[in-house]
C-alpha cells in the first residue's frame, strides 16, 4: 500500500511540473518575436458618411477661434462661436473638387487627396465695427493651427469671410466619412481615419 502511495505522489508531482513548464512556455515570447500588438480602438463611425451636411443659420455671432485635435478614430476641427441662448450655428460642410474663395471666386490651392469645404454662419469680424475677431488671411494656412502628424488632416486654408459666413478649406488624406456636432459655443467637424 505504501508503494502505491509513493507512485501516485510521484505521478502527481511529475504532472504538476509538466503543467508549470507548459504554462511558462506558453507565456514566454519566442526569442526575437515582436511583442503582442495593443488592441485597436473600436471606431464607430456608422452614420457619418461623406455627403453634404447643413444646418440653417440661426445667429451670426463672430467667429473667435479655430483649433484642431487628434483622436483615436478621427481628427477634429473646432470652431469657437459665441451663441445667444444656445441657438445652433448654421453651417454647410461638404467635399468639393476645388476651393474657390467666396466673393472673388479665386481658386485657393489646398493640399491633400480631397478637400472638405467648411462654411460656418459666423463672420471673422464684428459686423458692428468691422474689427477682426479671427485673423485668417485668404489662401493662407489657419493661424495657430498645426496639423503635423495628423492621420487625416493634411492642409488648412482660410477662404474668406463673406456675407456673414466664414469659409475654410480642409485638405484631408482622401474622401472620408465625417460628422458635424454642435456643443454650446462650439461647432465641431470630425473626419474619420478610415
Amino acid at each position: 500500500m505504501r508503494r502505491l502511495g509513493t507512485v501516485l505522489t510521484a505521478v502527481v508531482l511529475a504532472g504538476a511540473a509538466m503543467s508549470a513548464t507548459a504554462v511558462s512556455a506558453a507565456a514566454a515570447p519566442a526569442t526575437g518575436a515582436a511583442p503582442a500588438a495593443a488592441p485597436q480602438a473600436t471606431c464607430d463611425t456608422g452614420g457619418w458618411g461623406s455627403a453634404l451636411k447643413t444646418a440653417d443659420a440661426r445667429d451670426h455671432k463672430p467667429l473667435k477661434k479655430i483649433t484642431t485635435g487628434r483622436h483615436a478614430c478621427y481628427d477634429r476641427m473646432v470652431f469657437e462661436v459665441p451663441t445667444a441662448d444656445g441657438k445652433p450655428v448654421g453651417y454647410r460642410v461638404g467635399y468639393v473638387k476645388e476651393l474657390h474663395q467666396d466673393g472673388s471666386g479665386d481658386l485657393i490651392e489646398v493640399g491633400g487627396g480631397a478637400i472638405l469645404e467648411i462654411r460656418v454662419a459666423a463672420p471673422s469680424y464684428d459686423p458692428a465695427t468691422g474689427k477682426s475677431t479671427y485673423p485668417g488671411k485668404a489662401g493662407k494656412p489657419l493661424p495657430g493651427v498645426d496639423i503635423k502628424g495628423y492621420e487625416t488632416f493634411k492642409d488648412t486654408r482660410f477662404g474668406a469671410s463673406f456675407e456673414g459666413d466664414t469659409q475654410i478649406g480642409l485638405g484631408v488624406r482622401k474622401q472620408l466619412p465625417f460628422r458635424v456636432v454642435q456643443q454650446k459655443n462650439q461647432l465641431i467637424v470630425d473626419v474619420a481615419h478610415s
